[in-house]
């Protein structure tokens, strides 16, 4: 599956960043729940509300969190930045079902993927979202 190409791409790796590390999470989010929706479109013969609560539960912070560590031995050292200051960063809501420590790692999850987004990393996003959802997992779970 092609990652969107509506505006990937329209900063540079410097301005990226320089961003507010939430404002590279609130990207990441959308991009991140976007993709779990397409998936799920593409892999089940479900209603709405049967994809809705699929997508939720993979996109929740618990579920983000433990993703975060699927993927972390396959970060760079520029993605760890971008994880690190976002899992550091003063953030002012919790989620209702996570820990604070669950929340900050998918905090940390969304702006790396905002980030690669962003900077039109199509290539290490796909890599990174394949780690993440092995068509295995995928066809198991129909």
């Amino acid at each position: 599956m092609d990652i969107l190409k509506i505006s990937g791409g329209a900063v540079d790796e410097k301005k990226a960043a320089s961003l507010n590390i939430l404002a590279l999470s609130f990207v990441g989010d959308s991009v991140h729940t976007l993709y779990v929706r397409t998936k799920n479109v593409e892999t089940h013969d479900a209603l709405i509300n049967k994809l809705h609560i699929l997508t939720a539960k993979r996109v929740s912070a618990k579920a983000q969190a433990a993703d975060m560590e699927r993927i972390l031995p396959f970060l760079n050292e520029e993605e760890m930045d971008i994880y690190r200051r976002a899992r550091n960063a003063k953030i002012n809501t919790a989620a209702k079902n996570a820990s604070i420590a669950e929340y900050k790692k998918a905090t940390g999850l969304e702006a790396v993927i905002g980030y690669l987004y962003l900077t039109n990393k199509e290539e290490r996003l796909k890599m990174l979202f394949n780690e993440l959802y092995p068509e295995d997992e995928i066809d198991s779970a129909k």
